[in-house]
């Protein structure tokens, strides 16, 4: 499946549900809430979308602390892991993917080269994190963690119920 697709189904299944999401991304620079807004429809299922690229936005707009940081490091799944849950809850959705990862074609290490991505779903049913490893130049690896984001957003929503009334 490609990426216009997927987040076509995306936006359908969210909409025949009555649910939103929200996103907070780093390596993709906004792409997965791009490729959401360009299906018609997806203004009744977007909540927020922000680019917290920088360590400081990722800290004042998530649930990502300094500590987890400096522990972990910007591109880790206890990153991911607290940028989709503190998205979910600032925005109240019922879904928030959070995504950090090395694009390139700089910043990679031995430990994380480039390619490595963390992308993370909560829910008020549970939390999903996948750590991948993409090969290709920039712009392919952007468009791998899209697909890859939109995909598990999908297998999300179709798993949890309606989370109304449980709260984030």
């Amino acid at each position: 499946m490609n990426i216009e697709k997927t987040a076509q189904a995306v936006v359908s299944l969210l909409r025949e549900k009555n649910q939103k999401v929200a996103f907070a991304e780093s390596c993709t620079g906004g792409m997965v809430s791009s490729a959401i807004i360009s299906v018609a429809g997806s203004s009744q299922v977007l909540d927020l979308s922000i680019v917290t690229y920088a360590n400081e936005a990722k800290v004042k707009y998530t649930h990502v602390t300094d500590e987890v940081l400096a522990t972990y490091g910007a591109v880790s799944e206890e990153t991911a892991r607290l940028m989709a849950r503190g998205i979910h809850e600032k925005a109240k959705a019922d879904f928030g993917v959070g995504i950090t990862g090395i694009a390139g074609p700089d910043g990679g290490t031995a430990k994380k080269p480039v390619g490595t991505v963390y992308i993370a779903v909560d829910s008020c049913e549970n939390q999903q994190v996948k750590h991948c490893l993409f090969t290709g130049n920039r712009q392919e690896i952007r468009e791998q963690t899209t697909q890859k984001a939109l995909e598990m957003l999908y297998d999300c929503i179709l798993q949890t119920p309606s989370c109304q009334g449980k709260g984030v």
